[in-house]
């Protein structure tokens, strides 16, 4: 996350926008299946997410928190492929985290130096040409054209700077302790920023909860379907099929429906079904898809209802801000073992800054709620991609210390620091010019001039 502007480059960049992509890339699809081609894929992001939130029954429930360990989110799911920014509005709001995200970052990093006496030159949003910039204290604040990052220089070896080499405050003069804390500090400064944000969520709009019911939820029944043809509507509650009784929502009861119905083409389904306050049968007799399977032209998904819970006390807010801190973490490094496991699968799938604003903006029409969650998650990433031991980012330079102190302060050539991080600087620059052209011409409005 750090850089020196001189040929030694110390410390490497902060990539948030392209880093932070990587979440998008593997957060697992909790899209509900259809039982035929799906309508052009909509933006609703509670809907992706738990789509029983405007549909429930009345049943005995059990009361969980959003976003359990070992479940994945897909803020990709519905937003991509094909990005639709929408409202100027939501995408100032999007672009607004990404950014806040990236100066918390750069601030830890900058706070972290300064409060120890270390020289800081620049601090920069953004990298390539400068668009805006004005100087205090010695330092260069600036706002830059490629929105990839941030940065903050240090005058280490810059040759146009009055400071002596030997100056004890340089960056590269101080101890491993002391480097180490400016280097980490960007992580650490994420991680508490992703608290505050779940903290203030909690405080403000509450925690969201889902409750399961019995059954499996119709939110849609396509025109001219067999399921519209036999009396099936939206917001029904499908509590058998074939008399057998379907649970309460849980990750194969969907499947049970989706199974059967495609085993009956032609032949009809008794489906009990919950209407209001009414239970009937209805006989549905399923299409013929082209691979012989049965189809009714619904979408399905678990009988959930979103409410909200809020806390009692000031420590009961800080329980749950807790609770859904370490959550998210679990689903963060999760989901980058799963890249990393199936990366041939997986690396395609990788989204830089225009995506991510894309996905925000999609976000940010749809609830408060999902805002939250996403720049919560957003920062989690980032904190943990910066860690890899990769020579562009935090674990990179963490290494090189980490390397040195083994070495009994010994640090590597010059030379060699300099073509390791000027090597993982470079392709991690061409990797996000690469992503914003790809993710830009993904964009609806590009496709349709296309």
């Amino acid at each position: 996350m750090l850089i020196n502007f001189s040929s030694s480059c110390t410390c490497p960049p902060s990539f948030s926008s392209s880093s932070s992509s990587y979440f998008l890339s593997r957060l697992s699809n909790s899209r509900p299946p259809y039982l035929e081609f799906p309508l052009r894929p909509r933006t609703r992001l509670f809907k992706s997410l738990s789509p029983s939130v405007s549909y429930s029954s009345s049943s005995s429930s059990k009361t969980k928190f959003l976003y359990p360990h070992a479940k994945r989110v897909d803020f990709r799911s519905r937003a991509l492929p094909g990005f639709d920014f929408g409202s100027v509005e939501s995408v100032l709001e999007a672009a607004g985290v990404l950014t806040s995200i990236i100066v918390v970052h750069e601030s830890g990093h900058f706070l972290a130096a300064s409060l120890q006496g270390i020289h800081v030159s620049k601090f920069s949003v953004g990298f390539g040409p400068i668009l805006a910039k004005f100087n205090a204290n010695n330092v260069e604040y600036s706002i830059r054209a490629f929105p990839l990052g941030g940065f903050v220089g240090f005058p280490d070896n810059d040759q146009d700077s009055d400071i002596p080499d030997d100056d004890e405050n340089l960056l590269k003069n101080r101890p491993i302790l002391d480097r180490f804390i400016v280097i980490s500090a960007g992580v650490v400064a994420n991680m508490i920023f992703a608290y505050a944000i779940i903290f203030t969520q909690v405080l403000s709009v509450g925690l969201p909860v889902q409750e399961a019911f019995s059954g499996v939820l119709v939110p849609e029944v396509r025109t001219f379907s067999a399921a519209s043809r036999d009396g099936l509507l939206p917001g029904d509650v499908i509590l058998a099929i074939n008399g057998i009784e379907l649970p309460k929502a849980g990750p194969g009861v969907v499947s049970q429906v989706v199974d059967i119905i495609k085993k009956n083409p032609k032949r009809n389904v008794i489906l009990k079904v919950e209407r209001g306050k009414q239970d009937f049968e209805i006989w549905v007799t399923p299409d013929e898809n082209l691979d012989g399977t049965g189809k009714i032209g619904v979408q399905l998904s678990p009988n959930l209802k979103i409410t909200k819970v809020r806390p009692n006390n000031i420590f009961e807010a800080f329980n749950y801000a807790g609770k859904e801190f370490w959550g998210l973490s679990y689903n963060v490094l999760d989901s980058l073992k799963h890249t990393f496991m199936n990366f041939s699968q997986s690396a395609s799938k990788v989204s830089g800054p225009v995506a991510i604003i894309a996905v925000g903006a999609e976000v940010a029409r749809s609830t408060v709620d999902g805002l939250y969650e996403f720049a919560a998650l957003l920062n989690l990433n980032l904190a943990v991609i910066n860690l890899l031991p990769l020579p562009a980012l935090d674990g990179g330079s963490l290494a090189l210390i980490l390397l040195e102190a083994a070495r009994g302060g010994r640090k590597l050539p010059l030379e060699l620091e300099q073509r390791i991080m000027s090597s993982g600087i470079m392709f991690v620059i061409l990797l996000g010019l690469f992503l914003i052209i790809r993710d830009t011409l993904n964009l609806e409005f590009i496709k349709d001039m296309l």
